[in-house]
């Protein structure tokens, strides 16, 4: 029986090794989400424009909520609102897609060849590309609203990076979970939506107990969230020190998740 290298220099070699197919994986997979609809491409930029609106709505004029440190308008409260989202959305996308993702391409398993490994990658990239549509709309709204945004915006891929390796550590971990527990997916549909009310998208850490703020920390999403925000909205560099422990710690996860699901894939054809 073949066996798969866990290292975690192979967790960056496989992914450059196969890159070409990574490539032609995710364009296909992006524009064969909108195959046959009329407006294309184009629902990836309504949808969160829209999604946005909705919660907007709810809870700026329904709940009367507003954004402890920051402006009092609507539009400043969906924009912080729309920050948080970005990476919640990002996230949401990657995990709940991760048990089924063996199970769906079944017939890949049984080609020896074919670099399982690559799939939670696949589909990162589309999520990735969904995100960038909702960054771009971001900054529309911000440059429309307020001016040009704040130069700590190029910050961002400082955050976004080491997020990247704990949604590939977490997906790579799932996707094997998912071929021997079908519960899975269930599970961690109804978790990222217990998830999302946990996190401070709706409101600030900020708005919490100073007893309880700690906890907050505890949620993976909360710093991604508030460097997010810092950078974007508020113009704040981010927290250096808590980058720094948040890089190791996610690359730590990415390597664990990866080394499990190649000690793991070997029964996958036995179990399929």
């Amino acid at each position: 029986m073949r066996n798969f290298s866990a290292s975690p220099r192979e967790m960056f070699a496989s992914l450059w090794r196969h890159r070409e197919l990574i490539k032609v994986s995710a364009k296909r997979e992006v524009l064969g989400r909108y195959r046959g609809s009329v407006m294309g491409l184009l629902w990836s930029f309504f949808n969160p424009v829209l999604m946005l609106a909705v919660y907007t709505l709810v809870f700026s004029e329904v709940f009367k909520a507003r954004w402890s440190g920051g402006g009092e308008s609507k539009a400043d409260f969906a924009l912080v609102l729309f920050a948080g989202l970005m990476v919640f959305n990002l996230f949401a996308e990657c995990i709940n897609r991760a048990p089924g993702l063996i199970l769906t391409n079944v017939n890949y398993v049984k080609k020896v060849v074919f670099p399982l490994e690559v799939l939670p990658f696949v589909g990162l990239i589309s999520a990735l590309f969904h995100s960038f549509i909702s960054l771009g709309v971001w900054l529309l709204a911000y440059l429309f609203l307020f001016g040009i945004p704040h130069f700590t915006v190029f910050y961002l891929p400082l955050i976004v990076l080491p997020f990247i390796f704990f949604i590939m550590g977490l997906s790579w971990a799932l996707s094997s979970l998912g071929v021997y527990l079908r519960d899975v997916g269930q599970l961690i549909n109804l978790m990222t939506t217990v998830l999302m009310f946990l996190s401070p998208i709706f409101y600030s850490a900020a708005a919490l107990p100073e007893v309880y703020r700690h906890l907050m920390y505890l949620n993976p999403l909360t710093p991604v969230i508030e460097q997010t925000r810092a950078v974007l909205y508020f113009g704040t560099p981010p927290n250096f020190t808590l980058l720094t422990v948040y890089w190791v710690a996610t690359f730590i996860i990415a390597w664990l998740g990866f080394a499990w699901f190649q000690k793991t894939r070997k029964g996958f054809a036995d179990v399929l």
